[in-house]
């Protein structure tokens, strides 16, 4: 198809949309148990896409993509009776007999635009926010995870019609001539460059959009931190899923007086996990295409190896590494790692963290390992992300009721749980003024009414 045109679709969706079909709840929960129904009838069929993209084992696929969709799906169909509850304000007395409510309509035809990292939930998160706000969605699927793309493009129209949910796959060809097309919202999630092109595009017919980018995520390890603990957790987050999230820790921080102990530590966690050789591991995946391999090859020499380092180009298997001994202006600092290695840097001052994390772009997120909270408190307070954690990092999509996005290049907007709920709707400010009564004070001629009756009546202008 040279040149797609996807008008047809997105008339007949918006045509839909226009009918007031989608604005009951009843509506709402029905497409969101389809969700839910989707992931859990398909679950192997899902699990066979993600080890054919990504060699990602069961487990890991059912928690990040598989699982997940359908319980972000199921928490957004148990809370939408409450949140799709007009809410009352204030009524100035003027305005009285009457009431203001803020209501909060559906937007209308919604592209989603998923990532390859995470290739299911990151376009069934954002279809659960859309269809919980009663609006019909396009999605497209990353092209790069290949297998996953062809499952949503198989399984969606068994569960949808197209003018609720329609499915385009393809490459920039297909992903450009959607975005010619006139939207009510679009939802991307992928890199900062990426981001850019979609936000233009967007700007062309003043689309609102949310962007869910990527970001170098600082780690800070503090003297006071349980090293142990740190590096079970930080190995946990950097390595699952080949590191292949993006709010994986990209580097660490660590105080000069406990690197070695931590980098022991880091060490038997990486062991622990993965074993004496990861690429027999079933839990360890592999890169995603020769391209992001061949990239994070090269950032292998931004410094010396203290684990790992082998590489399979025939296997797109690079192993679980830690680099030491590395310098901020070297290679894998100048760009989000987004891959299994873990650049480590000393570093001696809490002012000495600050000022590296805010001489960056602000990340999706900073995490904070340390025992003394006053160190958590000032790092968390001089310093932007999108979201952070304390003795903890990536895991946070996971918890439902935090807003989760980024700010400033690693993205805008919010979603998860009644965040997507609010990121997907107008909120619509409506005033409801009786006419039983209209006092002659508010209108002119104002010279008949004394301003200082105009003030007495709270009438003046």
């Amino acid at each position: 198809m040279p040149n797609p045109d996807y008008s047809a679709l997105v008339a007949a969706q918006r045509e839909f949309f226009l009918t007031g079909a989608t604005r009951p709840a009843s509506w709402r929960k029905a497409q969101l148990q389809a969700v839910k129904a989707m992931f859990t009838e398909n679950r192997n069929e899902l699990y066979d896409a993600l080890w054919k993209d990504l060699r990602r084992n069961a487990f890991d696929a059912e928690m990040i993509d598989v699982g997940l969709s359908a319980k972000n799906a199921d928490y957004v169909s148990e809370h939408l009776d409450r949140w799709m509850e007009p809410e009352r304000v204030h009524t100035p007395l003027i305005f009285e007999p009457g009431h203001a409510l803020i209501r909060r309509d559906p937007l209308g035809v919604t592209l989603i635009i998923g990532a390859w990292n995470e290739p299911l939930v990151t376009v069934f998160a954002p279809v659960a926010a859309a269809f919980g706000a009663g609006n019909v969605v396009v999605v497209k699927p990353s092209e790069v995870s290949a297998a996953c793309s062809a499952a949503v493009g198989k399984l969606v129209p068994k569960y949808f019609d197209p003018k609720v949910a329609a499915v385009v796959e393809g490459g920039v060809p297909e992903t450009t001539a959607l975005l010619a097309q006139k939207w009510d919202f679009i939802f991307f999630t992928g890199s900062p460059t990426v981001g850019k092109i979609i936000h233009q595009a967007a700007a062309k017919s003043l689309t609102p959009c949310l962007l869910e980018l990527g970001g170098k995520n600082p780690t800070i390890v503090h003297s006071s931190a349980n090293l142990e603990v740190a590096a079970r957790r930080i190995a946990y987050g950097r390595y699952t899923n080949t590191g292949f999230f993006c709010t994986a820790p990209d580097h660490v921080l660590v105080w000069s007086e406990v690197k070695d102990a931590f980098i022991g530590h880091l060490l038997e966690a990486i062991h622990e996990f993965y074993g004496d050789d990861p690429k027999v591991s079933p839990d360890y995946g592999r890169v995603i295409n020769h391209r992001n391999f061949d990239r994070l090859v090269r950032l292998l020499a931004s410094g010396n190896v203290a684990v790992g380092g082998q590489t399979d180009a025939k296997e797109l298997y690079i192993a679980p590494t830690v680099l030491v001994d590395v310098s901020p202006e070297s290679p894998i600092m100048q760009e989000e790692v987004f891959g299994p290695i873990l650049p480590v840097l000393e570093i001696d001052s809490v002012e000495a963290v600050i000022q590296s994390v805010n001489s960056r772009p602000p990340a999706l997120g900073v995490y904070v390992f340390a025992e003394n909270a006053s160190v958590v408190e000032r790092i968390l307070d001089a310093t932007v992300s999108g979201t952070g954690c304390v003795n903890e990092c990536t895991v946070q999509p996971f918890v439902t009721d935090l807003p989760f996005g980024g700010v400033g290049n690693s993205g805008m907007g919010r979603y998860r749980g009644r965040a997507g709920f609010e990121a997907l709707t107008n909120t619509r400010g409506v005033m409801y003024h009786s006419a039983r009564i209209d006092p002659a004070l508010r209108y002119p001629p104002y010279a008949k009414h004394p301003l200082e009756s105009r003030i007495e009546a709270k009438l003046a202008p």
